[in-house]
Protein backbone atom coordinates (compact mmCIF):
# COMPACT_ATOMS: atom_id res chain seq x y z
CA UNK A 1 0.00 0.00 0.00
CA UNK A 2 1.14 3.53 -0.49
CA UNK A 3 -0.22 4.54 2.58
CA UNK A 4 1.72 4.33 6.34
CA UNK A 5 1.02 2.08 8.49
CA UNK A 6 -2.02 3.33 10.52
CA UNK A 7 -2.23 2.85 13.85
CA UNK A 8 -3.42 -0.78 15.12
CA UNK A 9 -5.03 1.16 18.20
CA UNK A 10 -7.69 1.98 15.51
CA UNK A 11 -8.88 -1.45 14.90
CA UNK A 12 -9.09 -2.99 18.29
CA UNK A 13 -11.29 0.16 19.64
CA UNK A 14 -13.79 -0.75 16.11
CA UNK A 15 -13.96 -4.41 17.05
CA UNK A 16 -14.51 -3.16 20.54
CA UNK A 17 -17.69 -1.03 20.20
CA UNK A 18 -18.86 -3.84 17.30
CA UNK A 19 -18.38 -6.75 19.97
CA UNK A 20 -20.34 -4.70 22.75
CA UNK A 21 -23.01 -4.34 20.55
CA UNK A 22 -23.32 -7.93 19.53
CA UNK A 23 -26.03 -10.37 21.39
CA UNK A 24 -25.12 -12.81 23.56
CA UNK A 25 -22.79 -16.21 22.95
CA UNK A 26 -23.07 -14.81 19.05
CA UNK A 27 -20.36 -14.54 16.20
CA UNK A 28 -19.84 -12.24 13.71
CA UNK A 29 -18.04 -13.14 10.21
CA UNK A 30 -16.72 -9.96 7.56
CA UNK A 31 -15.06 -11.03 4.36
CA UNK A 32 -12.67 -9.21 1.50
CA UNK A 33 -13.99 -8.27 -1.97
CA UNK A 34 -13.33 -10.21 -4.66
CA UNK A 35 -10.81 -9.45 -7.55
CA UNK A 36 -13.20 -8.39 -10.06
CA UNK A 37 -12.71 -9.91 -13.90
CA UNK A 38 -12.60 -8.08 -17.10
CA UNK A 39 -11.96 -10.17 -19.29
CA UNK A 40 -9.47 -12.80 -20.47
CA UNK A 41 -6.92 -12.91 -17.44
CA UNK A 42 -7.56 -9.27 -16.73
CA UNK A 43 -8.73 -8.22 -13.52
CA UNK A 44 -9.86 -4.81 -11.63
CA UNK A 45 -7.35 -3.27 -9.27
CA UNK A 46 -8.59 -5.02 -6.18
CA UNK A 47 -10.28 -2.50 -3.40
CA UNK A 48 -10.51 -4.00 -0.32
CA UNK A 49 -14.36 -4.26 1.50
CA UNK A 50 -14.94 -1.61 3.68
CA UNK A 51 -16.39 -3.43 7.02
CA UNK A 52 -13.43 -6.18 7.50
CA UNK A 53 -10.98 -2.89 6.77
CA UNK A 54 -12.65 -0.83 8.99
CA UNK A 55 -12.91 -3.99 12.05
CA UNK A 56 -9.28 -4.96 11.32
CA UNK A 57 -6.86 -2.43 8.96
CA UNK A 58 -6.13 -5.53 6.90
CA UNK A 59 -6.22 -4.16 2.64
CA UNK A 60 -5.69 -7.81 1.35
CA UNK A 61 -8.12 -9.85 -1.06
CA UNK A 62 -9.63 -13.27 0.71
CA UNK A 63 -9.33 -12.46 4.10
CA UNK A 64 -11.72 -13.49 6.67
CA UNK A 65 -12.39 -11.79 10.26
CA UNK A 66 -14.28 -13.42 12.89
CA UNK A 67 -15.60 -11.72 15.75
CA UNK A 68 -16.94 -13.69 18.80
CA UNK A 69 -17.08 -12.02 22.15
CA UNK A 70 -18.17 -14.20 23.96
CA UNK A 71 -16.09 -17.63 22.98
CA UNK A 72 -15.36 -19.64 26.08
CA UNK A 73 -11.90 -20.30 24.27
CA UNK A 74 -10.25 -17.08 24.84
CA UNK A 75 -7.96 -17.81 21.52
CA UNK A 76 -10.94 -17.65 19.10
CA UNK A 77 -12.64 -14.57 20.41
CA UNK A 78 -11.26 -12.43 17.11
CA UNK A 79 -9.81 -14.27 14.52
CA UNK A 80 -8.08 -13.15 11.59
CA UNK A 81 -7.82 -15.50 8.41
CA UNK A 82 -5.27 -14.43 5.34
CA UNK A 83 -3.93 -16.37 2.88
CA UNK A 84 -0.87 -18.34 2.90
CA UNK A 85 1.88 -16.78 1.67
CA UNK A 86 5.24 -18.44 0.45
CA UNK A 87 8.65 -17.61 -1.75
CA UNK A 88 6.35 -18.09 -5.37
CA UNK A 89 3.85 -15.79 -4.45
CA UNK A 90 6.89 -13.20 -3.24
CA UNK A 91 8.08 -13.48 -6.93
CA UNK A 92 5.02 -13.47 -8.88
CA UNK A 93 2.24 -11.13 -6.97
CA UNK A 94 4.86 -9.41 -4.19
CA UNK A 95 5.01 -10.18 -0.47
CA UNK A 96 1.40 -11.05 1.58
CA UNK A 97 0.73 -10.67 4.95
CA UNK A 98 2.61 -12.75 7.09
CA UNK A 99 0.96 -13.95 10.83
CA UNK A 100 3.41 -11.50 12.33
CA UNK A 101 2.30 -8.28 9.86
CA UNK A 102 -1.31 -9.38 10.32
CA UNK A 103 -0.78 -8.75 14.11
CA UNK A 104 0.94 -5.89 13.92
CA UNK A 105 -1.88 -4.70 11.36
CA UNK A 106 -4.83 -5.34 13.38
CA UNK A 107 -3.66 -6.14 16.75
CA UNK A 108 -5.74 -9.68 16.27
CA UNK A 109 -3.18 -12.29 18.08
CA UNK A 110 -4.81 -14.96 16.72
CA UNK A 111 -4.07 -15.52 13.10
CA UNK A 112 -4.75 -18.45 10.57
CA UNK A 113 -4.20 -19.71 7.11
CA UNK A 114 -7.30 -18.92 5.20
CA UNK A 115 -7.10 -23.06 4.02
CA UNK A 116 -7.55 -23.68 8.04
CA UNK A 117 -10.93 -21.30 8.16
CA UNK A 118 -13.24 -24.90 7.86
CA UNK A 119 -12.04 -26.33 10.81
CA UNK A 120 -11.61 -23.63 13.47
CA UNK A 121 -14.87 -22.04 12.11
CA UNK A 122 -16.69 -25.93 13.01
CA UNK A 123 -15.20 -25.62 16.11
CA UNK A 124 -16.13 -22.13 16.85
CA UNK A 125 -19.96 -22.62 16.07
CA UNK A 126 -20.43 -25.45 18.46
CA UNK A 127 -20.09 -22.61 20.84
CA UNK A 128 -22.62 -20.21 19.90
CA UNK A 129 -25.88 -19.36 19.25
CA UNK A 130 -26.41 -16.93 16.59
CA UNK A 131 -24.86 -15.93 13.41
CA UNK A 132 -24.13 -11.92 12.53
CA UNK A 133 -23.96 -12.09 8.86
CA UNK A 134 -23.16 -8.67 6.82
CA UNK A 135 -25.46 -7.57 3.91
CA UNK A 136 -25.08 -3.98 2.25
CA UNK A 137 -27.83 -2.25 3.40
CA UNK A 138 -26.88 1.22 2.71
CA UNK A 139 -29.62 3.32 1.11
CA UNK A 140 -27.92 4.03 -2.11
CA UNK A 141 -26.95 0.04 -2.81
CA UNK A 142 -26.92 -2.08 -5.90
CA UNK A 143 -27.21 -5.81 -5.80
CA UNK A 144 -26.32 -6.46 -9.03
CA UNK A 145 -23.48 -8.23 -8.44
CA UNK A 146 -23.10 -11.95 -5.96
CA UNK A 147 -20.33 -10.53 -3.84
CA UNK A 148 -17.59 -13.09 -1.99
CA UNK A 149 -19.54 -11.96 0.98
CA UNK A 150 -22.74 -13.08 -0.08
CA UNK A 151 -21.69 -16.64 -1.75
CA UNK A 152 -19.93 -16.53 2.18
CA UNK A 153 -23.24 -15.94 4.16
CA UNK A 154 -25.04 -18.72 1.36
CA UNK A 155 -22.84 -21.39 2.45
CA UNK A 156 -22.91 -20.82 6.11
CA UNK A 157 -26.16 -20.64 6.25
CA UNK A 158 -26.82 -23.96 4.09
CA UNK A 159 -24.13 -25.83 6.66
CA UNK A 160 -25.43 -24.47 10.13
CA UNK A 161 -29.24 -24.11 9.77
CA UNK A 162 -30.11 -24.10 13.09
CA UNK A 163 -28.20 -21.29 14.21
CA UNK A 164 -30.25 -18.42 14.56
CA UNK A 165 -29.21 -14.84 12.06
CA UNK A 166 -28.63 -11.18 12.87
CA UNK A 167 -27.33 -8.41 10.94
CA UNK A 168 -23.94 -6.59 11.35
CA UNK A 169 -25.12 -3.57 9.21
CA UNK A 170 -27.21 -2.07 11.48
CA UNK A 171 -24.59 -1.84 14.07
CA UNK A 172 -21.80 -0.69 11.48
CA UNK A 173 -24.12 2.12 10.26
CA UNK A 174 -24.08 3.81 13.41
CA UNK A 175 -20.37 2.93 14.71
CA UNK A 176 -19.03 4.13 11.18
CA UNK A 177 -20.71 7.15 11.12
CA UNK A 178 -19.17 8.40 14.00
CA UNK A 179 -15.82 8.79 13.05
CA UNK A 180 -12.45 8.10 15.46
CA UNK A 181 -9.68 11.07 15.74
CA UNK A 182 -7.72 8.43 13.87
CA UNK A 183 -10.16 8.69 11.27
CA UNK A 184 -10.34 12.04 10.90
CA UNK A 185 -6.39 12.62 10.70
CA UNK A 186 -6.86 10.25 7.66
CA UNK A 187 -9.85 11.98 6.03
CA UNK A 188 -7.90 15.13 6.80
CA UNK A 189 -4.79 14.22 4.72
CA UNK A 190 -7.03 13.02 2.11
CA UNK A 191 -8.11 16.58 1.60
CA UNK A 192 -4.54 17.88 2.20
CA UNK A 193 -3.99 15.91 -0.74
CA UNK A 194 -7.28 17.16 -2.63
CA UNK A 195 -5.75 20.72 -1.97
CA UNK A 196 -2.20 19.83 -3.96
CA UNK A 197 -4.28 18.65 -6.66
CA UNK A 198 -6.37 21.78 -6.87
CA UNK A 199 -3.52 24.60 -6.53
CA UNK A 200 -2.23 22.41 -9.27
CA UNK A 201 -4.56 23.18 -11.54
CA UNK A 202 -5.27 26.58 -10.98
CA UNK A 203 -1.88 27.37 -12.34
CA UNK A 204 -2.71 25.35 -15.39
CA UNK A 205 -6.05 25.52 -17.15
CA UNK A 206 -6.33 28.15 -19.51
CA UNK A 207 -8.33 28.12 -22.92
CA UNK A 208 -7.46 25.33 -24.92
CA UNK A 209 -6.55 23.00 -22.55
CA UNK A 210 -8.55 19.56 -22.45
CA UNK A 211 -10.22 18.13 -19.44
CA UNK A 212 -8.91 15.09 -19.61
CA UNK A 213 -5.08 17.00 -19.43
CA UNK A 214 -6.40 18.30 -16.34
CA UNK A 215 -7.54 14.98 -15.42
CA UNK A 216 -3.68 14.16 -16.02
CA UNK A 217 -2.49 16.90 -13.58
CA UNK A 218 -4.94 15.68 -10.76
CA UNK A 219 -3.69 12.18 -10.87
CA UNK A 220 -0.06 13.09 -10.69
CA UNK A 221 -0.66 15.13 -8.00
CA UNK A 222 -2.32 12.41 -6.00
CA UNK A 223 -0.58 9.90 -6.67
CA UNK A 224 2.86 11.50 -5.98
CA UNK A 225 1.19 12.17 -2.13
CA UNK A 226 0.53 8.64 -1.44
CA UNK A 227 -2.88 8.31 -2.93
CA UNK A 228 -4.03 5.39 -4.91
CA UNK A 229 -5.77 8.14 -7.06
CA UNK A 230 -9.30 9.26 -7.20
CA UNK A 231 -11.70 9.14 -4.73
CA UNK A 232 -14.23 8.36 -7.07
CA UNK A 233 -14.82 9.00 -10.93
CA UNK A 234 -13.09 12.60 -11.77
CA UNK A 235 -15.95 15.04 -12.99
CA UNK A 236 -14.41 18.29 -15.19
CA UNK A 237 -17.34 19.47 -16.69
CA UNK A 238 -16.35 22.72 -19.18
CA UNK A 239 -19.19 24.84 -20.10
CA UNK A 240 -22.57 22.70 -20.57
CA UNK A 241 -21.02 19.97 -19.69
CA UNK A 242 -21.48 20.84 -16.19
CA UNK A 243 -25.31 20.27 -16.06
CA UNK A 244 -25.07 16.97 -16.69
CA UNK A 245 -24.54 15.74 -13.10
CA UNK A 246 -22.27 12.91 -13.37
CA UNK A 247 -20.40 13.87 -16.59
CA UNK A 248 -17.41 11.55 -16.70
CA UNK A 249 -15.91 12.24 -20.15
CA UNK A 250 -13.35 14.66 -19.46
CA UNK A 251 -13.15 14.50 -22.89
CA UNK A 252 -13.71 17.85 -24.76
CA UNK A 253 -11.68 20.98 -24.60
CA UNK A 254 -12.49 23.99 -22.68
CA UNK A 255 -13.63 27.64 -24.26
CA UNK A 256 -12.55 30.88 -23.01
CA UNK A 257 -15.62 32.49 -21.39
CA UNK A 258 -16.47 28.99 -19.98
CA UNK A 259 -16.48 28.00 -16.51
CA UNK A 260 -15.30 23.99 -15.45
CA UNK A 261 -17.31 22.58 -12.79
CA UNK A 262 -15.06 19.94 -10.79
CA UNK A 263 -16.15 17.38 -8.86
CA UNK A 264 -12.80 15.59 -7.49
CA UNK A 265 -10.98 14.81 -4.80
CA UNK A 266 -8.13 11.87 -3.32
CA UNK A 267 -8.72 9.01 -1.52
CA UNK A 268 -6.25 8.13 1.53
CA UNK A 269 -5.94 4.57 3.34
CA UNK A 270 -9.57 4.36 1.93
CA UNK A 271 -10.26 7.11 3.46
CA UNK A 272 -12.46 9.73 0.92
CA UNK A 273 -12.38 13.18 0.40
CA UNK A 274 -15.31 15.18 -1.72
CA UNK A 275 -14.45 18.15 -3.35
CA UNK A 276 -16.71 20.28 -5.64
CA UNK A 277 -14.98 23.42 -7.33
CA UNK A 278 -16.15 25.85 -10.36
CA UNK A 279 -13.37 27.68 -12.04
CA UNK A 280 -13.41 30.27 -15.18
CA UNK A 281 -11.58 28.57 -17.65
CA UNK A 282 -10.21 32.57 -18.65
CA UNK A 283 -9.25 33.07 -15.45
CA UNK A 284 -12.25 35.72 -14.19
CA UNK A 285 -15.67 35.57 -14.14
CA UNK A 286 -18.59 37.34 -15.92
CA UNK A 287 -20.44 39.16 -13.85
CA UNK A 288 -23.71 36.60 -14.21
CA UNK A 289 -21.02 33.70 -13.79
CA UNK A 290 -19.98 35.35 -10.09
CA UNK A 291 -23.88 36.85 -9.13
CA UNK A 292 -24.28 33.04 -9.59
CA UNK A 293 -21.41 31.26 -7.76
CA UNK A 294 -22.05 33.82 -4.78
CA UNK A 295 -25.10 32.84 -4.61
CA UNK A 296 -24.04 28.92 -4.27
CA UNK A 297 -21.43 29.69 -2.26
CA UNK A 298 -23.92 31.58 0.09
CA UNK A 299 -26.05 28.43 0.40
CA UNK A 300 -23.26 26.63 1.27
CA UNK A 301 -22.03 28.49 4.07
CA UNK A 302 -26.00 28.77 5.61
CA UNK A 303 -26.51 25.03 5.23
CA UNK A 304 -22.70 23.96 6.46
CA UNK A 305 -23.57 26.13 9.49
CA UNK A 306 -27.28 24.02 10.27
CA UNK A 307 -25.08 20.42 10.59
CA UNK A 308 -25.73 20.57 14.19
CA UNK A 309 -26.08 17.62 16.69
CA UNK A 310 -29.68 16.65 16.85
CA UNK A 311 -30.00 17.85 13.23
CA UNK A 312 -32.22 15.87 10.96
CA UNK A 313 -31.49 15.09 7.54
CA UNK A 314 -35.00 15.03 5.68
CA UNK A 315 -35.63 18.82 8.07
CA UNK A 316 -32.23 20.13 6.92
CA UNK A 317 -32.40 19.35 3.52
CA UNK A 318 -35.42 21.06 3.70
CA UNK A 319 -34.46 23.77 5.21
CA UNK A 320 -31.81 24.07 2.78
CA UNK A 321 -34.22 24.43 -0.02
CA UNK A 322 -36.06 27.07 1.45
CA UNK A 323 -32.36 29.35 0.86
CA UNK A 324 -31.65 28.43 -2.20
CA UNK A 325 -35.16 29.24 -2.97
CA UNK A 326 -34.38 33.02 -1.81
CA UNK A 327 -31.25 33.09 -3.79
CA UNK A 328 -33.12 31.77 -7.26
CA UNK A 329 -35.85 34.42 -6.68
CA UNK A 330 -32.59 37.62 -6.66
CA UNK A 331 -31.25 36.05 -9.73
CA UNK A 332 -34.23 36.34 -11.45
CA UNK A 333 -34.32 32.84 -12.18
CA UNK A 334 -37.93 32.12 -9.82
CA UNK A 335 -40.82 34.79 -9.62
CA UNK A 336 -43.13 34.61 -6.66
CA UNK A 337 -45.63 33.10 -9.06
CA UNK A 338 -43.26 30.05 -8.86
CA UNK A 339 -42.87 29.60 -5.52
CA UNK A 340 -46.71 30.03 -4.63
CA UNK A 341 -47.66 27.35 -7.48
CA UNK A 342 -44.94 25.35 -6.66
CA UNK A 343 -45.70 21.33 -6.30
CA UNK A 344 -44.36 20.66 -2.46
CA UNK A 345 -43.42 17.22 -3.55
CA UNK A 346 -40.82 18.78 -6.23
CA UNK A 347 -40.71 22.56 -4.89
CA UNK A 348 -40.01 25.51 -7.56
CA UNK A 349 -35.83 25.18 -6.66
CA UNK A 350 -35.43 21.94 -7.66
CA UNK A 351 -35.82 23.01 -11.56
CA UNK A 352 -32.46 24.58 -11.06
CA UNK A 353 -30.95 22.46 -8.14
CA UNK A 354 -32.39 19.05 -7.91
CA UNK A 355 -30.00 17.20 -5.94
CA UNK A 356 -29.24 16.73 -2.29
CA UNK A 357 -26.75 19.01 0.25
CA UNK A 358 -25.33 16.54 1.94
CA UNK A 359 -24.32 13.01 2.78
CA UNK A 360 -22.42 10.84 5.22
CA UNK A 361 -18.69 10.13 3.88
CA UNK A 362 -15.95 8.31 5.45
CA UNK A 363 -14.43 5.10 4.15
CA UNK A 364 -17.18 5.74 1.12
CA UNK A 365 -17.96 8.48 -0.95
CA UNK A 366 -21.30 7.82 0.32
CA UNK A 367 -20.96 6.41 3.50
CA UNK A 368 -22.68 4.55 6.29
CA UNK A 369 -24.87 6.65 8.09
CA UNK A 370 -28.85 6.13 9.35
CA UNK A 371 -29.99 9.28 7.99
CA UNK A 372 -33.77 9.06 9.82
CA UNK A 373 -31.32 9.49 13.14
CA UNK A 374 -30.04 12.55 14.74
CA UNK A 375 -26.72 14.12 13.65
CA UNK A 376 -24.11 13.68 16.14
CA UNK A 377 -20.84 15.02 16.78
CA UNK A 378 -17.80 13.42 14.91
CA UNK A 379 -20.26 12.87 12.31
CA UNK A 380 -18.48 13.79 8.31
CA UNK A 381 -20.76 15.28 5.73
CA UNK A 382 -20.14 17.13 2.25
CA UNK A 383 -22.03 20.01 1.83
CA UNK A 384 -22.34 20.93 -1.74
CA UNK A 385 -25.19 22.93 -3.66
CA UNK A 386 -25.26 23.94 -7.04
CA UNK A 387 -27.20 26.04 -9.76
CA UNK A 388 -27.64 24.44 -13.15
CA UNK A 389 -28.33 27.06 -16.26
CA UNK A 390 -28.17 24.56 -19.09
CA UNK A 391 -29.50 27.71 -21.36
CA UNK A 392 -26.47 29.59 -20.28
CA UNK A 393 -24.46 27.41 -20.74
CA UNK A 394 -22.82 26.53 -17.09
CA UNK A 395 -22.98 25.26 -13.70
CA UNK A 396 -22.31 25.71 -10.59
CA UNK A 397 -20.99 23.36 -7.94
CA UNK A 398 -19.44 23.88 -4.56
CA UNK A 399 -18.67 21.12 -2.08
CA UNK A 400 -16.33 20.93 1.04
CA UNK A 401 -15.80 18.17 3.60
CA UNK A 402 -17.30 19.56 7.54
CA UNK A 403 -16.91 17.45 10.92
CA UNK A 404 -19.88 18.17 13.00
CA UNK A 405 -18.50 19.34 16.47
CA UNK A 406 -20.00 19.18 19.57
CA UNK A 407 -20.42 22.92 19.87
CA UNK A 408 -20.27 25.38 17.66
CA UNK A 409 -20.22 25.63 13.43
CA UNK A 410 -18.69 22.64 12.03
CA UNK A 411 -15.02 22.11 11.65
CA UNK A 412 -14.14 22.40 7.36
CA UNK A 413 -11.68 19.63 6.56
CA UNK A 414 -11.23 21.76 3.74
CA UNK A 415 -11.14 25.30 4.84
CA UNK A 416 -7.74 25.62 3.14
CA UNK A 417 -8.49 24.95 -0.29
CA UNK A 418 -9.39 28.00 -2.03
CA UNK A 419 -13.15 29.12 -2.68
CA UNK A 420 -13.87 32.27 -2.52
CA UNK A 421 -14.55 34.28 -6.21
CA UNK A 422 -11.96 36.73 -5.75
CA UNK A 423 -8.95 34.57 -4.39
CA UNK A 424 -10.07 32.20 -7.50
CA UNK A 425 -9.27 35.09 -9.69
CA UNK A 426 -6.17 35.95 -8.08
CA UNK A 427 -4.31 32.59 -7.80
CA UNK A 428 -5.07 32.03 -11.60
CA UNK A 429 -3.88 35.50 -12.55
CA UNK A 430 -0.47 35.32 -10.60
Amino acid sequence: MKYHLIDSQLFIKNRKNFASQMRPNSLAVFNSNDIYPIGADSTMPFEQHRDIFYLSGVDQEESVLILFPDCPNPDFREVLFVTETNDHIAVWEGEKLTKEAAFKTSGISTVYWLQDLEKILFEMTTYCDTFYINTNEHYRASAETETRENRFTKWLLAKYPAHSVAKSNPILQRLRAVKDPIELDLMQQACNITEKGFRRILNFVKPGVWEYEIEAELIHEFIRNRSKGFAYTPIIASGNNANVLHYVENNQQCKEGDLILFDIAAEYANYKSDLSRTIPVSGRFTDRQKAVYNAVNHVKKEATNMLLPGTIWKEYHKEVGNIMTSELLKLGLLDKADVQNQDPKWPAYKKYFMHGTSHNIGLDTHDYGLLHEPMKANMVFTVEPGIYLPKEGFGIRLEDDVVVQEKGTPFNLMGNIPIEADEIEELMNR
